[in-house]
């Protein structure tokens, strides 16, 4: 079953990226600040549409929320495009290959396989989102993008394209790193185009 409305997609979504990347559900606070409203009894009525439709199940009398993603088999894998590398550092050249990876399908929550592309992360200017070098990250195919979301940014007159946190700063956009080592890239808006949201990862255990 799916979401019934644009808004409850984007809360899903929303919890099923925050609980993949920290390990646990976020506060209603939270999930507010993601969608750009203040109030927390919104989030609530929403919360309460999805649990009547299954999509999530409330575990303890506080109101705190496990998410349930809707698969026929749990175990299921799909296979998601290898499109080639991503820096996660100093940004590189675009490098396409037709590989494919098999991706555990509740990995990617509520987002349809068909919309999710793989890249190989070359770099560590990510290492404190915990996506380091030679893991495969997962994007979900998408050209918008909220503040502080990690993209897919393409710098387009180099044809060079990178995975940071984005934000928008009046006619710029600032691309972060998540490693303090590292200082943000500032650039007009004009020359970044989002060509995709990370939604996930992969990582070998050898």
């Amino acid at each position: 079953m799916l979401p019934r409305t644009q808004r409850q997609k984007e809360i899903l979504d929303y919890i099923t990226r925050f609980s993949e990347r920290h390990g646990h559900e976020p506060s209603y606070a939270q999930i507010a600040r993601s969608i750009g409203v203040k109030s927390r009894a919104t989030i609530a009525k929403h919360i309460a549409a999805l649990e009547r439709r299954g999509l999530l199940i409330r575990t303890h009398e506080d109101g705190s929320f496990a998410l349930t993603v809707k698969v026929d088999d749990p175990d299921a894998l799909c296979e998601v495009k290898l499109l080639g590398r991503i820096a996660a550092g100093t940004p590189l050249d675009v490098v396409e290959c037709n590989e494919t990876v098999p991706v555990p399908r509740f990995l990617l929550g509520s987002v349809r396989p068909e919309r999710v592309y793989a890249l190989r992360v070359k770099g560590d200017s990510m290492i404190d989102e915990h996506i380091c070098d030679g893991d495969i990250a997962l994007i979900e195919n998408r050209t918008e993008a909220r503040n502080g979301e990690i993209v897919v940014a393409l710098l387009i007159e180099e044809n060079q394209a990178t995975l940071k946190k984005l934000y928008r700063r009046g006619t710029n956009v600032e691309l972060h790193p998540a490693n303090s080592q590292l200082q943000p890239l500032t650039l007009p808006a004009s020359q970044v185009a989002v060509q995709g949201i990370f939604c996930g990862l992969l990582r070998s255990t050898n």
